[in-house]
């Protein structure tokens, strides 16, 4: 009787946990605002014509000049902000001691400065180590806000209804640790890998600040983390009303994660939204989801789909893309090979499963060219023939886990003609990959990582499907 009923217990905590409410103010999608000033930027590593790996770098470099200038509030939404480097090999940007540093820098400079930084508690290993930028930042008077994964949906729930049943209740501590670190020579305790394998996470890179008069935001899929320093990224800048729309998404987190916000504009009233011109939405979780299934699935013979994504596995995206292509769409797909992690070799799972499987839909693939780092953008575009396109991008990749309401998503939806600048300066840096141009080695033929292995895809469908996975 005892088992039967911890049994039941467990199958009830298992499903509610899978399907629960959302906190209020997540899974949305904002109106479509008019925009004029929009910023397409982009970090490369590529080994150059001499044989040699190098980096050309934008994103945190632009977030760093805005920390600089801001007089009023500065929120950040970054889902790594730490130096765990795992056995990376090459050479690092301190980006996590450059943004601290900065933040510390411009709150000194203007006491009255508001400044919240969000993030995720794997900063922290689950509170199974001290983080030093953390706690220099609160000691600056920086709001720090933890999100509480606890209230987000389980993506693993097999093992996520034992983990709720009988062990997170014990909490965890920096201190006794005994088990070597997932990333770094640190010593955690069993508390935090219990916690890890939940494989939920505030997966979001946002950033919004006062820029003169206006606001400023950028969403992007870089971190602000030592080890994903070389990592090819994107990220749009975007100033207007749509920055107040993403100030309202993370104002949501820091309430559910029980953290007061800072007093801010609201965005301005939705009754007269333009029909035409360039215009800009922000999309969190599964909206990203619809967002993207309704660019491929409105895709006509004639238009063209370029994707490039850290992983892709997602069964409806999968579907989707096999169904453009077989209607006529113009379709290039650009995958990392999913080889490396910080120093660490990967299986390849699922990128190579599931290039097999749209090779032979008779979709074009290519592979980033990686060499330690990773292809980590998350970027879809959508060129009409009559012209217009379409651009989705921010910190959402295409799995189960970033786009059915399990992990904090943000990215950006953008709507303007093919010709506007932000628009070439996209598709022109797709070109560069696919094409190798400039003098930069970006990707590689499909045979070069292809995996005919059945057994490794039925792992990765298997994977995708039960949520004991990392992706």
């Amino acid at each position: 009787m005892a088992f039967l009923v911890l049994l039941l217990a467990y199958l009830a905590v298992a499903v509610y946990h899978s399907y629960k409410p959302l906190p209020p103010g997540i899974s949305v999608a904002m109106p479509l605002r008019a925009v004029d000033e929009v910023r397409f930027l982009a970090d490369y590593t590529y080994i150059d014509e001499q044989g040699e790996r190098r980096s050309e770098q934008m994103i945190f470099d632009e977030i760093l000049r805005l920390i600089a200038q801001a007089e009023q509030l500065i929120v950040l939404d970054m889902f790594l902000i730490n130096d765990f480097a795992g056995d990376a090999r090459h050479s690092l940007r301190p980006l996590s001691r450059e943004i601290t540093d900065a933040l510390i820098r411009r709150r000194a400079e203007v006491p009255g400065l508001e400044v919240v930084l969000i993030t995720d508690p794997f900063n922290t290993l689950y509170n199974g180590v001290a983080s030093s930028h953390l706690e220099r930042l609160e000691a600056a008077g920086v709001k720090v806000v933890l999100t509480d994964l606890t209230r987000l949906r389980d993506s693993n729930p097999s093992w996520s209804a034992l983990w709720r049943i009988f062990f997170r209740w014990l909490g965890n501590s920096p201190d006794g640790g005994w088990l070597p670190s997932p990333v770094g020579p640190e010593k955690v305790g069993l508390r935090t890998y219990l916690t890890l394998l939940n494989f939920n996470a505030n997966h979001r890179k946002t950033f919004i600040a006062d820029e003169g008069d206006g606001w400023v935001g950028l969403v992007t899929s870089g971190n602000p983390h030592d080890a994903s320093s070389a990592h090819d990224n994107v990220a749009l800048r975007f100033s207007g009303a749509a920055a107040l729309d993403l100030l309202q998404t993370e104002r949501a987190v820091s309430h559910f994660s029980g953290n007061a916000f800072p007093a801010s504009p609201e965005a301005p009233s939705t009754e007269s939204l333009p029909q035409r011109g360039m215009r800009l939405q922000i999309l969190t979780e599964s909206r990203i989801r619809q967002a993207s299934l309704q660019a491929i699935n409105g895709a006509q013979p004639g238009d063209a789909i370029d994707i490039a994504v850290f992983y892709l596995s997602h069964r409806e995206i999968v579907e989707a893309l096999k169904a453009a292509q077989s209607s006529g769409v113009a379709l290039r797909l650009l995958l990392d090979p999913n080889e490396d992690a910080f120093g660490r070799k990967k299986n390849g799972i699922p990128n190579r499963q599931v290039a097999l499987e749209l090779t032979e839909a008779g979709v074009p693939v290519r592979w980033c060219d990686t060499h330690g780092e990773q292809c980590h953008s998350k970027f879809l575009m959508l060129r009409r023939a009559g012209g217009e396109a379409e651009l989705i991008l921010g910190s959402a990749n295409f799995t189960r886990r970033n786009l059915d309401d399990y992990n904090l998503e943000t990215n950006v939806r953008l709507l303007a003609s093919g010709e506007s600048q932000v628009m070439q300066q996209a598709a022109g840096w797709f070109e560069e990959y696919w094409h190798n141009r400039s003098g930069r080695r970006l990707s590689v033929d499909y045979e070069k990582y292809r995996d005919p292995s059945r057994r490794r895809y039925w792992f990765y469908r298997f994977m995708e499907a039960s949520g004991w996975s990392t992706f």
